[in-house]
């Protein structure tokens, strides 16, 4: 939903002004280090890094914690943590630095004060001494009226003199921009032309604070300037401040960025995104075996902006972050909310696991995280007594892939004689009949081995039938003896996935155990 005061021309200028400017590419992903990175967050930031790529330009992190009330200990850390995870390169930033810094806003208040002065200097901002009880009155007089609250901008006429005055005294007072009526426009990189009164809507906005820190909006402005921003991709709800920024570059005499503001991020059901839902934090996500290109795609496959939303009936993809990159297109964004659908992330993830066994680069570190994985489920047990040779959980990957969503599926109770030897501790008193049929089976596979499921199927039914065994409480005997379980995979699925070497090992363990 547009705000009242908008006016959209998606059609007319996209046409004529192309998104990229003359300067080089810089774009920026601003959050508050106020708690975890959310899904929202997540897509903000990947789309400038994507941009970046694209136009190789840089993609900067700078912190915005100028509202010091409102800080979370850990967040900057936690922030970058998960922009790590999901494959998201920062070029400058907080722990990386660059020419162009300090990228902690609470870093750059030398900066605010000098800017803020030659507002003050060329009459674009003014001092106001409004108390906070005055600001309150004027909010509940408004509402009574039915009214927007809005300050009325009453400081903005007080005399020189006057304000002499109040700055001898000590007057409590912070610093208002002086916004111009007029019905001023922007292009928006998504939605087209914009147009929008702000001054109609909002009384002079505040711009540094009594406390001596800048507000977001004053300080966002200064910052994209010195930090040469020349795209801000950001969420639809900055949309309605573009105007206000754009005047307080004018009254700097800037050039302002290309702004762009991406579509609402929604449930399957139609709803807004809620911090207050545990599954949309990144660290959710990463917790629960989801793969970072999984989370990625995932994103990626609500809202457009891509050349891959416009196949039909190919198979489907996880792609990569340099694959998304070359095909990435703003203008292709669609301008309406895009919905989430849950049951694609499992696919992705799927898909994302398929995509890295396939490749050399990537195999030996997916390996490696199955490894700690395993490591990880069965704490008791070293890695003498844990299978986890990279040939043995290379073959476990490529049996599993039509089997599992994430990673943590192979260590699931089912699957779990995969790594570890069962201890049959049940499995004394076994009739002589069945164990010395156990004791001919594991003879016979010394020279007549088995490799493929189908074939170990027809072997062990003949050789059942052969010996005058039930099939059935043969099985049974063999499965328990193979992983532990009542029930799962088929016996000879069992035989194929362990192997020769495992599979006589865990009989001859359990001939052992039963004499």
């Amino acid at each position: 939903m547009i705000a009242a005061g908008f006016i959209r021309n998606r059609g007319l200028s996209l046409l004529n002004n192309r998104y990229y400017c003359s300067r080089k590419v810089r774009v920026r992903f601003a959050p508050s280090p106020t708690g975890h990175l959310h899904l929202g967050g997540l897509r903000t930031a990947l789309y400038n890094y994507l941009f970046a790529k694209l136009h190789k330009g840089s993609f900067i992190l700078r912190i915005e914690d100028t509202d010091q009330t409102r800080l979370v200990p850990g967040a900057t850390e936690r922030l970058q943590e998960d922009l790590k995870w999901s494959g998201i390169k920062i070029d400058e930033g907080p722990d990386i630095g660059g020419s162009l810094g300090p990228y902690i806003q609470s870093h750059r208040v030398k900066l605010y004060n000098e800017q803020v002065k030659v507002l003050l200097n060329n009459g674009s901002a003014y001092q106001c001494f409004c108390t906070d009880k005055r600001l309150d009155l004027l909010r509940k007089e408004a509402v009574r009226m039915r009214q927007v609250p809005k300050y009325d901008n009453r400081c903005r006429h007080l005399s020189q003199e006057e304000i002499n005055l109040r700055l001898e005294r000590g007057d409590r007072h912070c610093i208002r921009f002086k916004l111009q009526t007029g019905c001023d426009t922007f292009e928006d990189l998504i939605y087209g032309n914009i147009a929008y009164d702000v001054a109609l809507q909002e009384g002079d906005p505040v711009i540094m604070k009594s406390d001596g820190f800048p507000t977001y909006h004053f300080a966002n402005v200064v910052d994209d300037h010195f930090m040469q921003i020349s795209h801000v991709l950001r969420g639809m709800e900055w949309q309605i401040s573009t105007t206000k920024h754009i005047l307080l570059y004018r009254a700097f005499n800037w050039e302002p960025p290309k702004y762009g503001h991406l579509p609402l991020l929604l449930n399957a059901d139609g709803t807004k995104l809620s911090k207050r839902q545990g599954d949309i934090k990144v660290s959710h996500y990463r917790e629960t075996g989801i793969l970072p290109m999984a989370l990625i795609n995932f994103i990626t496959n609500s809202g457009g902006g891509f050349d891959k939303d416009k196949e039909r009936g190919l198979k489907p993809k996880c792609y990569t972050m340099m694959e998304l990159a070359q095909q990435f297109d703003v203008e292709e964004i669609n301008s309406h909310s895009g919905k989430l659908m849950p049951e694609r992330l499992l696919e992705f993830n799927n898909l994302e696991i398929e995509r890295q066994l396939g490749m050399e680069d990537t195999k030996k570190k997916l390996i490696d995280q199955v490894r700690e994985i395993v490591k990880a489920k069965f704490p008791k047990h070293d890695e003498s007594t844990l299978q986890i040779r990279d040939e043995h959980i290379e073959t476990i990957l490529k049996w599993s892939i039509n089997r599992i969503d994430r990673l943590t599926d192979l260590v699931s109770r089912d699957l779990m004689f995969l790594w570890v030897t069962p201890e049959l501790k049940h499995l004394h008193s076994v009739d002589e009949k069945q164990r010395n049929a156990i004791e001919k089976l594991n003879a016979s596979f010394e020279n007549n081995w088995k490799a493929e499921k189908q074939e170990v199927n027809n072997y062990l039914k003949d050789f059942a039938k052969e010996n005058g065994i039930a099939f059935s409480n043969f099985m049974k005997l063999l499965r328990t003896i193979l992983s532990g379980l009542k029930e799962g995979p088929s016996v000879a699925e069992m035989i194929e996935i362990l192997g020769k070497d495992n599979t006589r090992n865990r009989i001859d363990l359990f001939l052992s155990k039963s004499k």
